[in-house]
C-alpha cells in the first residue's frame, strides 16, 4: 500500500502542481483496520481550484487509481471543506479522528465540524442503507453467493453508522469494526453476532460458505432496526 500512495501523490503534484493544497489518507487505511479484499483506499485531495480543467488533469490519475481497486480520490477546494463540514459531519468527524497526511497543508486537524445536524445524518444514513440493503436482497434470496457478498460489503458502512451512534450517546467509540461491534451490542443491546461473523469472514478466520445467509439477513436487519430506533430517541 505504501508504494501506491507514494505512487499517487507523485501523480497528483505533477498534474496539479501549486494548485494541490493537501493529500490525505482516510478511512480504514488510516485506522489500521483495512481488509485488501474488501477495503477501499480513501483518498481525499484538497485543491485550490476545481474547473473543468483540475477535472481534465486528473482523468488518466484517476482511472488509474480506479484500476488499483479503489474509488477516485475525493475532490474539494479548501473553501469547500470548510463550508460543508455542517451537512457531511459523518464523513468530517471519522477524517479528523483518523486521517494522515500524505502531502502539503494539514486541512483537517483544526476543521471546526458544526454538529447541528450530526443526529439527523446518523439516522438519515442508517435508514437509507437499510433500505438498500433490503432493496438489494428482494432480488438475491435464491442465490446465497450473491447474499453473501452483498451482506460482506455492507457491513463495513453499518460499524461506521453504529460508531456515529455510540458517539452520539456521548460514548468515545473505537476505531476498529469489531470493537464497535462489542460496544454497540452493550450499550444498544442487540445480538453482535452476524455483524461479528461477517467481520470473520472479512478477517479471515471463517469461510463465506461456512455462513447461511438468508437467517444471517434476518437477524442483520432486525439489530440495524434495533440501533435506528435507538438513534431517533436521543434527543433531537
Amino acid at each position: 500500500m505504501e508504494k501506491l500512495l507514494t505512487e499517487i501523490v507523485v501523480r497528483l503534484q505533477k498534474a496539479y502542481g501549486e494548485r494541490l493544497v493537501s493529500v490525505i489518507l482516510y478511512g480504514s487505511a488510516a485506522t489500521g483496520d483495512h481488509h485488501a479484499a474488501f477495503s477501499d483506499i480513501n483518498i481525499l485531495c484538497v485543491l485550490s481550484e476545481i474547473s473543468p480543467r483540475e477535472l481534465a488533469s486528473g482523468e488518466d490519475i484517476f482511472r488509474w487509481w480506479r484500476e488499483q481497486g479503489s474509488p477516485s480520490p475525493l475532490l474539494l477546494t479548501e473553501h469547500e471543506l470548510a463550508a460543508s463540514a455542517d451537512c457531511f459531519a459523518i464523513e468530517f468527524h471519522d477524517i479528523q479522528r483518523h486521517h494522515r497526511l500524505l502531502h502539503g497543508k494539514d486541512v483537517i486537524t483544526a476543521l471546526a465540524i458544526d454538529d447541528r445536524f450530526y443526529r439527523a445524518q446518523v439516522e438519515h444514513d442508517l435508514r437509507a442503507k437499510l433500505l438498500r440493503v433490503r432493496q438489494k436482497a428482494g432480488g438475491m434470496l435464491s442465490n446465497p453467493d450473491l447474499l453473501r457478498r452483498m451482506l460482506l460489503d455492507s457491513v463495513s458502512t453499518f460499524c461506521v453508522l453504529f460508531r456515529h451512534a455510540l458517539i452520539l450517546r456521548g460514548i468515545d467509540a473505537p476505531a476498529s469494526k469489531r470493537e464497535v461491534m462489542e460496544r454497540a451490542r452493550d450499550v444498544f443491546a442487540i445480538d453482535a453476532a452476524p455483524f461479528e461473523q461477517l467481520l470473520d469472514v472479512r478477517e479471515g478466520r471463517l469461510k463465506a460458505r461456512d455462513i447461511d445467509p438468508v437467517p444471517l439477513l434476518a437477524s442483520y436487519l432486525k439489530e440495524i432496526s434495533q440501533v435506528i430506533d435507538a438513534v431517533d430517541q436521543i434527543e433531537k
